[in-house]
């Protein structure tokens, strides 16, 4: 990735950088301070949060969810569509007006977007009251940079040595319950439409040993589940000298018998019959996959990259539904993309009808620039893309709802994670395979895994009472 603006900020701050590291003996200055940590995006960008966290709590500070009362604002920022942009800049806006009442304030812009070459030139010209730029692989010097910060300067720091994996990072974690788990980092794959390989970097995996002894120790703490986590986690292994694969390293996280295993994010181009098999011969690997299609058209397929065919994507729906019992089937899709025809849609819509999937996550194609989709011609108005995303989305809910309703008068368990938002008197969770769950139990069932009656089903959620064992 060319990045020449950034590359002249780098020479300049790298200076600044090592004559503040001199210069800066303590930082008592932080201590008792707040922090505010705002995330957006999908969840290795929650994740990364939890690492920054943890840094900021490292240096003394406090977390707070007043935008008002922080002495430093962190954004993790997201690159995938442009309302993520959107969203952010629109952010900056309140926070200029917080940095003109205290100049003190340290302002820090993370995540994706902040490997966008043209973003940090935003940033650099238009916001000059953002004090730290840093990268999605330069996290880990949060801490150093916020110390390091003077009144009035800019660090820039987005650039990374791609062959890094750091180990014994530390979390704060959102959950005493669930946990997320990264076993590999960036993506190879450069789907024509994902700003993805440019933000995040080449394919990275974690050592084996290092993942399952981070496991057990989730367990040993409490943890009911963990999720396998990386932007194409069935890739795992191919870039380490060992011969282990995902379905290997699979295997030996479910030994661990920690009760729960998931993982997100798969793409259908590795997903072996080795996995599938895996998956069914552990019940503590969850019955659920999310599976993204993102088009049914074999042309669409192929101007996105994507590496597989309606069909090759169909048979392997066919194999994992087969194999494993029981299990559920959600998927990302897009809508819109460059020179998509009615037939194409259609194309789309008929794999819907044939997978009947329990839920996806649909979206009309966002241009990211940079990648080899933002120079194709798209001549479609957006009200023909929203129409088409509509009745998309309608024929989704019906088979979601459809899904759900097979769970009625059944038993299910549910792992609880806290007070349901719609019922106070209730508590919320999840089944094995996704399902969301209104139960009416205790608070004191929360962290638990509790046998459910499905009373009552929606096109999103589930209504359930709690059965004694």
């Amino acid at each position: 990735m060319n990045l020449p603006n950034l590359q002249k900020a780098k020479q300049r701050t790298l200076k600044e950088i090592e004559y503040k590291k001199l210069e800066t003996s303590n930082d008592e200055f932080l201590k008792g301070q707040k922090f505010f940590l705002k995330t957006y995006g999908c969840q290795m960008n929650v994740h990364d949060s939890e690492q920054m966290r943890a840094i900021l709590i490292g240096l003394g500070m406090t977390e707070t969810t007043n935008l008002e009362e922080a002495r430093v604002i962190v954004l993790n920022t997201c690159a995938i569509r442009e309302n993520a942009h959107d969203k952010v800049f629109g952010y900056l806006g309140r926070i200029k007006h917080l940095k003109k009442e205290n100049p003190d304030l340290i302002v820090a812009i993370g995540g994706c977007m902040s490997q966008e070459e043209s973003v940090v030139s935003e940033i650099l010209k238009r916001h000059p009251y953002i004090n730290i730029v840093f990268g999605t692989h330069n996290i880990h010097e949060l801490g150093t940079l916020i110390k390091n910060n003077i009144h009035g300067t800019q660090d820039i720091e987005v650039f990374s040595n791609e062959g890094c994996v750091y180990e014994g990072i530390n979390y704060a974690r959102d959950s005493k319950i669930t946990a997320w788990v990264n076993i590999m980092y960036g993506c190879d794959k450069f789907c024509t439409y994902c700003i993805v390989p440019y933000t995040r970097g080449k394919e990275r995996s974690r050592k084996p040993a290092e993942i399952i002894e981070e496991v057990k120790k989730l367990k040993d703490q409490g943890y009911q589940e963990v999720t396998l986590l990386g932007q194409n986690v069935n890739a795992y292994g191919h870039d380490l000298k060992t011969t282990i694969d995902f379905a290997q390293l699979l295997e030996e996280v479910a030994k661990t018998n920690i009760p729960r295993i998931r993982f997100v994010t798969s793409h259908p181009w590795n997903f072996t019959t080795k996995m599938i098999e895996t998956i069914a011969k552990y019940p503590n690997i969850m019955p659920y996959i999310h599976l993204p299609l993102q088009s049914g058209s074999n042309r669409i397929l192929k101007l996105m990259g994507r590496r597989y065919t309606k069909e090759e994507y169909l048979k392997l729906v066919e194999q994992i539904r087969k194999t494993i019992k029981g299990v559920c089937i959600t998927t990302d899709i897009i809508v819109g993309f460059p020179s998509e025809t009615d037939e194409d849609f259609k194309d789309t819509l008929e794999v819907v009808n044939k997978v009947k999937y329990d839920g996806a996550y649909t979206f009309i194609y966002s241009k990211r620039e940079g990648t080899p989709a933002s120079k194709m011609t798209d001549i479609t108005p957006l009200k023909v893309k929203e129409a088409r995303l509509q009745k998309l989305n309608d024929l989704i809910n019906k088979y979601a709802k459809q899904s759900n309703e097979k769970l009625l008068n059944q038993e299910e368990e549910v792992l609880v994670l806290g007070i349901s938002e719609k019922d106070s008197n209730k508590v919320y969770g999840y089944t094995k395979t996704m399902k969301l769950v209104n139960v009416a139990a205790p608070k004191e069932t929360i962290g638990k895994l509790i046998n459910v009656k499905i009373t009552d089903a929606k096109s999103f959620s589930l209504d359930g009472e709690i059965l004694s064992k």
